[in-house]
């Protein structure tokens, strides 16, 4: 009788890019055919389906067999959503990108380039440019201000090369969760994505995490992905979690030295975004963000009770997080 022998394991890819999906069929084509162009080929493909209501699951199956799919039965939002993605692979590189995204040929091999010359970059951030005006800039990288906003660096403005050297302003604080790498021993060490968040700012979250460990952050400025802004999730719903999280995300992580040099900055910060809000009262968003900044508030005594946990993690002093930070 003959030996029944198990086959040997694909080898364990050194990259796993990890996409979140809720009802996007009509986008997961072209994001798809894309990394199938890639010139770096040690990768895997995982998309994490939202409990999606269209044929994603369906179209996945017939035409990206290729493609390992993790379903969820229900929407664990972008956070939930990737940190399934994470625990299900093992591959030493994490990298996310969206479902609406078009990432040009050698974007993975350009991000590998960058994380391969820095060993102490914790993460990598892409040039992330607009779908439907590609000489413009959504990221190159993001930017975390001393009064507790954060934003893409360049966003809107035609890119003519001027973030390609992180040093100069505004400073690379981190990575923008749309298309950006992790080094997986840095994610053990400090954890994945916060899912209280759900939605929006769990990215930047990580970011200062990461920063208050001490890791640095490369960036791949021929790494470039196109970006249909908006087109997975926006309007009142994103302006919600950005009230909300925008809040949360200073109570856990903003170093204490700092608060007490920038309090009335945050304060004034938070305040601008309050009246802008009641201006523009009569549209939907501006309410969203409203109730988003209520939910912070009332959500602090949680928020403080992580900050323990997150300042725990703390390596590096007030003045080195300072020089990260943007005026």
């Amino acid at each position: 009788m003959p030996l029944s022998v198990r086959p040997f394991p694909p080898p364990l890819a050194r990259v796993s890019v990890i996409i979140p999906n809720w009802n996007g069929a009509h986008l997961l084509p072209t994001c798809l055919r894309a990394l199938e162009k890639q010139t770096f080929h040690d990768f895997e493909i995982v998309v994490v389906d939202n409990a999606s209501r269209d044929d994603s699951r369906a179209l996945l199956a017939r035409d990206f067999p290729a493609v390992r799919v993790l379903p969820l039965d229900v929407n664990r939002f972008f956070a939930g959503a990737v940190n399934h993605g994470i625990r299900a692979t093992q591959s030493e590189i994490v990298v996310l990108l969206n479902n609406d995204t078009e990432a040009e040929a050698t974007w993975l091999q350009e991000l590998l380039r960058a994380f391969d010359a820095q060993p102490r970059a914790g993460m990598a951030a892409t040039k992330l440019r607009l779908f439907d005006a590609r000489e413009k800039l959504h990221s190159a990288g993001d930017f975390y201000r001393v009064d507790g906003v954060p934003g893409n660096r360049g966003v809107w403005q035609v890119d003519a090369g001027q973030y390609d050297d992180p040093h100069l302003p505004p400073p690379l604080f981190g990575v923008c969760g749309g298309a950006c790498a992790y080094r997986r021993a840095m994610l053990d060490e400090i954890g994945l994505f916060d899912e209280d968040l759900e939605f929006n700012c769990e990215d930047v979250d990580l970011n200062w995490r990461a920063r208050l460990a001490g890791y640095a952050c490369a960036f791949a400025p021929r790494a470039i992905v196109y970006h249909q802004v908006s087109a997975s999730g926006g309007g009142k719903f994103a302006s919600f979690y950005v009230g909300r999280n925008f809040i949360a995300v200073l109570a856990r992580n903003y170093p204490g030295g700092l608060w007490k040099k920038y309090w009335r900055a945050i304060l004034s910060a938070q305040w601008a975004i309050t009246r802008d809000a009641l201006k523009a009262w009569r549209g939907e968003a501006a309410r969203a963000r409203l109730r988003g900044q209520l939910a912070g508030i009332l959500s602090l005594p949680r928020a403080l009770r992580k900050r323990r946990a997150v300042q725990a993690l703390k390596r590096v002093d007030d003045e080195e997080i300072e020089k990260l930070l943007a005026c």
